[in-house]
């Protein structure tokens, strides 16, 4: 329930900056706030499937946690290397520092928390 409640808070955090900095300040650094807008995304599709928790539903949620373990490494690195196209922090950005590296260890603790609860093979 609490990895449910992570996810649903930080979907909701992700959702409204994202909208908040494409319809503010887009020119600045689109593909940043693209990409912060698809964490958003990622994180309403986890949330959804993790509280469903259904066979289906853990696929997808397994799915969409790599998806965002991979992002936030892979877009944590690049606001390091490219820092004039991260101007702004974003969910993603530096590892998620924004929010508390959040963003770095949640997908970790999802991974985990599926794998511990996967039912046995027969």
């Amino acid at each position: 329930m609490v990895l449910v409640a992570v996810y649903g808070l930080l979907a909701l955090a992700a959702t409204g900056r994202s909208v908040l900095q494409i319809s503010e300040y887009f020119s600045r650094a689109p593909l940043a706030y693209l990409l912060s807008a698809l964490a958003a995304v990622i994180y309403v599709v986890a949330t959804v499937a993790l509280a469903r928790g259904d066979r289906t539903s853990r696929t997808v949620a397994l799915v969409a946690i790599s998806i965002e373990l991979a992002g936030v490494l892979v877009v944590g690195l690049a606001s390091y290397l490219a820092r004039d196209a991260f101007p702004d922090k974003t969910v993603w950005s530096h590892f998620g520092s924004g929010y508390g590296f959040v963003p770095l260890v949640l997908p970790v603790l999802g991974l985990l928390w599926l794998r511990r609860t996967a039912a046995p093979a027969a």
